[in-house]
């Protein structure tokens, strides 16, 4: 976990290179310098909470880095319990993607930003989808945030999806990772993961009238694609700031390895666009709006039709097209205030309205049409106040979000004739969910802050209502009306071991849970590869429980972090046949709570500076699972392996870094073992598992760059070197073959 050359904060004063000229940042002493603790392009551990939805410090003293120190390096905080701290001084396992990784990595897409993360295992049914696991789980059991606003909401399906894609890479400041469990702060579907999407805003504010913009552009060989965005940010004195951009991204088909060559219908295109104005009312309070719109169209999901490729034996699909389009619009007003008199220093509010549509054109064999459409607008309100107390440092608050859900189905015959509409959609019609919490945490120091223990706890209320449900054998309206309750909570350790503080061990137990939502009780749509999934009801909230434990060490040239955890899983909400079938033969599944088991892991990470200008980094994740799954509904349960499962995995990769810092390059690689430990469920998804599971891979990526000055930057990158044929564990087709990528940064 390289820290970039930058000294340790206790040998000397921690320095920002810009332009090839080192520049020692002011107050950094009061601004809490913090070491790099993950691989080359951390600049810091940072984990999340609305309070930094923003991506500023919460210090009323930390001033942002000057507008034309676009690369300065400023102290990151990390806010994993809602509370500021050193990245070292965190008791859980987390990560942060930073400007660096995104500008010198150029990821695609969001989810893919997080591939080379410990324990992230990036699966992507199409192209135009990317779905990480987290820790073993993924979909509605890892949250993501955007500015500290709830993207998930109560129509994610179980497994794999394609919601994180509608998330603007090229609009974002960074992501902040937690991994485990982290209901107790953030309620409902926090259990392998947490991730904030912290956008682009203006930083800085400087007497009279100062503007930039930035332009931006990015090819890929393998996916013949073209991706643009431009930016403008301006301020009026200290009092106002405003930022906007807009992006534009053409996708190809993708080509894979030497064997399987152009995978056609795999392209998409997608635009996007964001705007953020801050009104500063007084030094220590703002109030912010922002907007964010994003457009995705026509991504296919090539493996269940006639054009998917079978790789290792992969069943074909039989669909002519199967396309989705998807639409998000966020909407949200921010109050922020610090360093306050009375019973809260802090106070931290949010008002949102997030729409999210997806609408899936589907054409079948028998030349039958279907379109299927879910609208889902979710209204959020949050409130979070900090307060110091003779027994230590408190955070509190109450969260709430309401769900508006539409959703439709229409069937039309082969002549084009409307043969069939249905009483719902993908998921119940004209139905409505929400989800309420009222969360507290206290940190407090003991043996000379020797010792931080870290306690908190979480009430949660869930609420699921629906006049408009299709019985899917009589076609007779159903309905149902459920409130579940949830109490939470959360207990961590932090031991300074000694005097030079480059040492500390963590420890922590975290429960996790998730309560049913829409797409648990009425889902009516396919599953796995063909499989039918009908509504269910009768459920209860999933439980979960991890504990962990880990230590972090850091040095002038060195650092590392190593974490087990071990969590148990309690009524895990699992598909299960019912042993009929439809008419066309598909399987058809339901849900209930039958998934009683565990999934424990090993994650190492570490860096070394071994000579001036070259660094040593990687990492490496293991984990297992079982689950207790019903072989068919209502039948006897056999304990197999959880789905999905990461295989072990190591990155490694020497990167040098001219003295300068005007040139860089890196040689990297990924090992991925094979997995073939399936569950029942990933045996019958023939058309993304091969027979017997996935195999391995080595794949090897060169990158280099070049700054000539501080408003250009050259990025250049080879990945794939060997041109592998590959697919990561339980995608829908194969990752890219070798991949010329070049990006091109200018700002002005």
């Amino acid at each position: 976990m390289v820290r970039d050359n930058l000294p340790h904060p206790a040998d000397k004063p921690a320095r920002a290179l810009r332009n090839g000229f080192a520049h020692t940042l002011p107050n950094m002493k009061d601004l809490h310098p913090t070491p790099f603790t993950g691989r080359w392009w951390h600049v810091g551990l940072v984990c999340l909470a609305p309070t930094a939805a923003l991506g500023q410090s919460l210090l009323p003293d930390a001033p942002a880095p000057a507008a034309e120190e676009p690369w300065a390096l400023a102290p990151m905080l990390i806010t994993a319990t809602r509370l500021p701290a050193e990245p070292f001084d965190v008791p859980y396992a987390g990560d942060l993607v930073g400007l660096v990784q995104f500008e010198e990595r150029m990821p695609r897409t969001t989810p893919e930003a997080l591939r080379d993360q410990p324990s992230v295992m990036l699966q992507k049914t199409g192209h135009g989808q990317g779905s990480p696991y987290i820790r073993g789980f993924t979909g509605f059991r890892t949250l993501m945030l955007i500015d500290g606003i709830r993207l998930n909401n109560s129509t994610y399906r179980d497994g794999p999806n394609q919601y994180w894609n509608t998330v603007d890479s090229l609009s974002l400041d960074r992501l902040e990772v937690v991994r485990g469990p982290g209901s107790a702060l953030y309620g409902s579907d926090a259990i392998g993961g947490t991730v904030n999407a912290l956008t682009r805003h203006r930083t800085t504010f400087e007497p009279g009238f100062h503007w930039d913009g930035r332009a931006y552009y990015r090819f890929a060989s393998a996916e013949d694609s073209h991706t643009g965005r431009a930016e403008w940010s301006a301020n009026q004195d200290d009092r106002v700031g405003i930022s906007a951009g807009a992006s534009f991204k053409a996708y190809g088909d993708l080509r894979g390895g030497e064997d399987i060559g152009l995978m056609p219908e795999s392209g998409y295109s997608e635009w996007d666009a964001d705007a953020n104005v801050e009104w500063r009312l007084a030094p220590n309070t703002r109030l912010v709006f922002a907007h964010q719109t994003v457009d995705l169209d026509d991504a296919w999901r090539t493996h269940a039709t006639i054009y998917g490729k079978s790789w290792s034996g992969t069943a074909l699909g039989t669909d002519y097209s199967r396309i989705f389009d998807q639409y998000r619009d966020l909407n949200y007003l921010q109050f922020h205030a610090t360093d306050l008199d009375g019973f809260a220093q802090e106070l931290h509010a949010s008002l949102s309205y997030h729409i999210q549509n997806e609408q899936e054109a589907r054409w079948r064999s028998d030349r039958r049409h279907e379109y299927l459409t879910t609208d889902v607008g979710t209204l959020g309100l949050s409130v979070q106040a900090r307060s110091d107390s003779p027994v230590g440092e408190w955070v509190y608050g109450a969260e709430y979000y309401r769900d508006a859900v539409d959703s439709t189905f229409r069937r039309y015959a082969a002549n084009g004739t409307l043969q069939t509409v249905r009483r719902q959609g993908p998921v119940a019609d004209d139905s409505s969910y929400d989800l309420a919490g009222l969360y507290a945490q206290d940190r407090m120091p003991f043996a000379r802050d020797r010792l931080e223990i870290t306690v908190g706890g979480r009430l949660n209320i869930a609420h699921a209502d629906a006049s408009k449900v299709e019985d899917p054998f009589t076609g007779a309206p159903l309905a149902f009306d459920e409130i579940w309750s949830t109490a939470v909570g959360n207990g961590r350790l932090l031991w300074h071991v000694d005097e030079a503080d480059h040492w500390n061990l963590f420890a922590g137990a975290s429960q996790g849970f998730r309560a049913p939502n829409l797409s648990d009780l009425s889902r009516f749509d396919i599953a796995r590869s063909g499989e039918q999934e009908i509504p269910a009801f009768d459920l209860e909230p999933e439980q979960f429980v991890s504990f962990e434990v880990g230590a972090k060490a850091r040095y002038l040239r060195f650092s590392a972090e190593a974490a087990f955890y071990h969590t148990l899983i309690d009524e895990m909400i699992v598909r299960v046949p019912t042993g009929q079938s439809t008419p066309s033969g598909a399987a058809i599944v339901s849900k209930q709570n039958s998934g009683d088991g565990y999934v424990q892991g090993v994650e190492l990470d570490a860096s070394v500076e071994v000579m001036p200008d070259w660094t040593l980094w990687g990492n490496f994740s293991w984990m297992q699972g079982r689950v207790e799954t019903p072989l068919i509904s209502g039948g006897a349960t056999q304990e197999e392996p959880v789905s999905r499962l990461m295989p072990p995995t190591v990155n490694l990769g020497v990167r040098w870094q001219e003295t300068h810092r005007k040139f860089w390059a890196e040689f990297a690689c990924t090992i991925a073992g094979t997995q073939d430990l399936l569950s029942s469920g990933d045996a019958r998804d023939t058309q993304r598992i091969p027979p017997g599971g996935t195999p391995g891979y080595e794949v090897f990526h060169l990158r280099a760059g070049w700054r000539p000055c501080q408003d250009f930057t050259l990025s250049l990158a080879l990945e794939n070197l060997a041109n592998a044929d590959y697919r990561v564990h339980g995608s829908g087709l194969n990752e890219p073959g070798r991949n010329l990528v070049v990006a091109a940064d200018f700002r002005f």
